[in-house]
């Protein structure tokens, strides 16, 4: 490993250790949204190997997403279905190496990322004008 890359790597692993829930929430849309996007271009360059590798790391964020609802709240049950969905892509992406399959996966990714982003900086806000 050379110096930057150790700078790095001591760089991202203090930004996760120091980040909020919310913030981790995000990094984690963020990193299924990559890895979504190398499987999507894995698809079409038919390397079926790394598609399948980036679309089981992108299904075990969606898992740990479900894994982590909090029940007690009625919205969780729409995240859940949503999340169920995303699953279905991706499944279905993977198996039949569909590039369209792989992209409503990584559309709705991006709209949960997206609505998220809005709710941290909507509540980072409301903070500040407390």
């Amino acid at each position: 490993m050379t110096p930057t890359n150790k700078g790095y790597a001591a760089y991202a692993n203090n930004r996760v250790l120091t980040a909020t829930p919310a913030e981790l929430t995000l990094m984690l849309y963020d990193g299924a949204i990559k890895f979504g996007n190398i499987a999507k271009t894995a698809i079409e360059n038919n390397e079926i190997e790394k598609a399948h590798n980036n679309i089981v790391k992108v299904r075990n964020i969606i898992i740990e997403f479900q894994a982590t609802l909090n029940h007690s709240y009625e919205v969780s049950k729409e995240f859940n279905r949503v999340y169920e969905y995303i699953k279905f892509c991706l499944t279905e992406a993977n198996v039949k190496k569909d590039v369209e399959m792989m992209e409503r996966a990584l559309s709705t990714l991006r709209t949960m990322r997206e609505t998220w982003k809005q709710v941290m900086d909507l509540n980072r806000t409301m903070k500040a004008n407390n």
